[in-house]
């Protein structure tokens, strides 16, 4: 089991725990044993880059031994076949196969060649290419990727970093040429200890790490009659990526700082059309006892700067309670002293407005009165009633006026709940620690199945508020909530996955993904929100509202410029990116930054998130508070947008983030960027815009319910 961080809420003024929690493994990710002498597969799966968004699966690659396709000595899995992938692997460009390394428990090889591949102009220059945008490969044994060995700079902590580099570059000090070095030898350590239980009895043993240490061995150097390395410690030339005559010298002139682009190109460029460069692949394989790893924390290496990352969670959490405590103050006053004071005055308004009318009615009248000063009597109560009554209170006709565009408004809030519930769900298993990073796709997988199932909640909410707009055919509301989100989404899916085929990368979703997509969305999804839509819409009915709207809409005023519509939008969503400025920057680094580390704080996200929804919910009622008081009774629209707001300037900082934090190259990797960061602010802007709009309409209800309207 992995060892993940878990926290809990008890509410904004309880007092914050965080604890470890073991988490469960999902059936199929128990604890493996091998005997000595059992085979050990390794699978291999993909190269990937910090600085492009382009994944290729590893025997994809034109300069990597290719499968043998054989099968192995001592039994085992045929070298190459597929390994079976949930959708999660899928789409997150995992391509898994089996290889030609052998790993016998407990059995070390010095050195044994893999295969010798011969490289053309173009194969070097893909290798080129790749090492120059630093991408890392992918190896699996037991589950475990295969991980770069790096001690912390005091020495006192080890940790691991998922992948090993493909090769590396040099610059030249005397020419300014850049030379590229291919990693043609892999020394594979396995850590391991004795297997718990029964199974230790017998001798088993349980894989506890997984490190891969990659060199580069030219062809100058002495090899034996299998092409292993004579001396794999010492060892004098590094295999290069090139084929041309090399005229460098030491004494050659340094080229200036104008010239070097040139160079640059010139180094992928200079290699002839024609011949051939041998490349001999070897490995090494080394079995290590180490008892300090708990297989529970096997997991735990790779979780990079835990102890820093906490502190710096705390402090975002303290950050966001003091955020939310002042908006919770402002809350509480608004309606302990203002509301209930204005409610109270209306009512006593209206009291003496009726007595009033009474104590006139009961006066006598003679031929001689005229009748006149009774009657501007009462039109001057009636006039100071109504000057008493401002703000919020006269808006009692209109304030439940169907919105403009209603039939579109409906489909977003029952889409908002959808992934309300999808996030909340993913949210809770992966701080429970049903969802690790040993459940290999695991996290989109489950999203998947849980945004597929909340659509009966979809079609639950949409009906609902679309009966309390007056709407008519649910019918067709639902089939809007079922296919206006997520059409929108898979069709800027789809036109993104065509640029990605063509460069023919792991990232493209096959076309069987797709397909399997379109099933779950139309044949699963679709009849959900239906059935949803039908209960909410016919059995549970349209909210009732407590006051009647007349038929003539009220003038609107001139308002003040910071409660016009865009900039209350914009001022409202700085407050919740307050909020989760600092979680976000640690999902950015691990999303786009740091691919080689995990993610694993989700105890910490899950506390700022129940912040979040507080802080979006007060924020709302604030801002259409004062909105209802400058006597805009428009505000349907304006609370969804106010809730969704942070997802503007969360865009923004991702904007800023690729400029000045990311090292990102290539056009389709900038597209695949921006794109995916726009679908992530989308979803995130309608759920916290769903979240909103049910804060003010709850806020609404309330304060209209408590005043007296004749």
């Amino acid at each position: 089991m992995v060892r993940l961080r878990a926290s809990g809420l008890g509410g904004l003024a309880s007092l914050l725990l965080l604890s470890s929690v073991d988490a469960f493994y999902i059936p199929g990710y128990s604890i493996k044993s091998y005997k000595t002498g059992e085979p050990v597969p390794l699978m291999v799966n993909k190269a990937y880059s910090d600085s492009t968004q382009l994944q290729y699966a590893y025997y994809d690659l034109p300069f990597v031994c290719p499968p043998s396709e054989h099968p192995k000595s001592l039994g085992g899995l045929l070298s190459g076949k597929n390994v079976p992938l949930n959708l999660g692997e899928v789409l997150r460009g995992d391509r898994i196969r089996t290889s030609d390394i052998e790993l016998i428990m407990n059995k070390e090889t010095h050195c044994k060649a893999l295969c010798t591949k011969e490289l053309n102009a173009d194969d070097l220059r893909r290798a080129k290419e790749m090492i120059r945008d630093t991408y890392v490969t992918e190896w699996i044994v037991d589950n475990l990727p295969g991980a770069t060995s790096y001690v912390s700079v005091d020495k006192t902590r080890k940790y691991y970093a998922s992948g090993f580099k493909l090769g590396y570059s040099e610059l030249s000090p005397s020419t300014g040429q850049t030379h590229y070095y291919l990693n043609n030898h892999h020394t594979i350590v396995i850590r391991y200890r004795k297997a718990p239980g029964k199974a230790g009895d017998r001798g088993e043993n349980i894989v506890v790490g997984f490190e891969v240490y990659p060199k580069s061995i030219g062809n100058g150097s002495k090899r034996d009659a299998e092409r292993c390395p004579v001396d794999l410690q010492h060892v004098e030339h590094a295999l290069e990526l090139h084929m041309g005559p090399n005229t460098t010298t030491d004494t050659a002139p340094r080229y200036s700082d104008e010239m070097l682009l040139q160079t640059e190109r010139r180094s992928f460029d200079d290699d002839s059309e024609s011949g051939t460069l041998t490349v001999p692949y070897t490995y090494s394989v080394y079995f290590r006892e180490d008892n300090t790893i708990e297989w529970s924390h096997r997991w735990d290496l790779y979780f990079v700067n835990q102890e820093d990352g906490a502190r710096i969670h705390w402090l975002a959490i303290v950050n966001s309670l003091i955020i939310c405590g002042m908006l919770t103050a402002i809350v509480m006053v608004i309606f302990a002293r203002t509301v209930n004071s204005d409610i109270k005055g209306y009512k006593e308004t209206m009291e003496s407005k009726s007595r009033g009318k009474r104590v006139k009615k009961d006066v006598p009248t003679g031929l001689l009165d005229q009748g006149g000063d009774g009657l501007d009597a009462d039109l001057s109560d009636t006039e100071e009633a109504l000057e008493d009554v401002t703000g919020w209170k006269q808006l009692h006709t209109d304030v439940f006026r169907a919105p403009q565009r209603g039939y579109l408004l409906a489909p977003l809030v029952g889409s908002g709940m959808q992934l309300l519930f999808m996030a909340l769900g993913l949210v809770l298993l992966s701080a429970l620690g049903f969802l690790n990073p040993s459940f290999r796709g695991g996290f989109i997988s489950v999203g998947v199945g849980l945004f597929v199932f909340a659509g009966v909640f979809s079609g639950y909410f949409s009906a609902r508020v679309f009966k309390s707009f007056d709407g008519k055919d649910y019918r067709k509301n639902a089939m809007v909530t079922a296919l206006l989100f997520p059409g929108l989404m898979f069709g800027l899916v789809f036109i993104v996955n065509l640029f990605v085929w063509a460069q023919a990368s792991s990232t493209a979703i096959p076309f069987g993904s797709l397909v399997l997509i379109v099933v779950l969305w139309l044949c699963f999804q679709v009849p959900l929100v239906y059935a949803g839509a039908y209960y909410g819409f016919v059995k549970a009915g349209g909210w009732q509202h407590p006051t009647r709207t007349t038929t003539i809409p009220r003038q609107l005023p001139n308002h003040a410029w910071y409660s016009k519509s865009m900039q209350a939008v914009l001022l409202a969503g700085l407050i919740p990116f307050a909020v989760i400025f600092i979680e976000l920057l640690f999902v950015f680094q691990s999303l786009w930054q740091n691919k080689s580390g995990y993610y694993y704080m989700f105890g910490f996200l899950a506390v700022v998130s129940v912040i979040l929804v507080v802080t979006i919910a007060e924020v709302t009622v604030v801002t259409i508070y004062i909105q209802l008081c400058s006597e805009n009774y428009h505000w349907w629209w304006q609370s969804f947008f106010v809730g969704g707001s942070s997802a503007v300037w969360i865009f923004a900082y991702s904007v800023w983030y690729y400029m000045f934090k990311l090292h990102i190259t290539g056009f389709v990797s900038s597209m695949l960027f921006f794109i995916y960061t726009l679908i992530a602010c989308c979803v995130y802007g309608l759920l916290t815009g769903t979240i909103g709009f049910l804060s003010a309409y709850a806020f609404v209800r309330r304060i209209y319910s408590a005043i007296k309207v004749d």
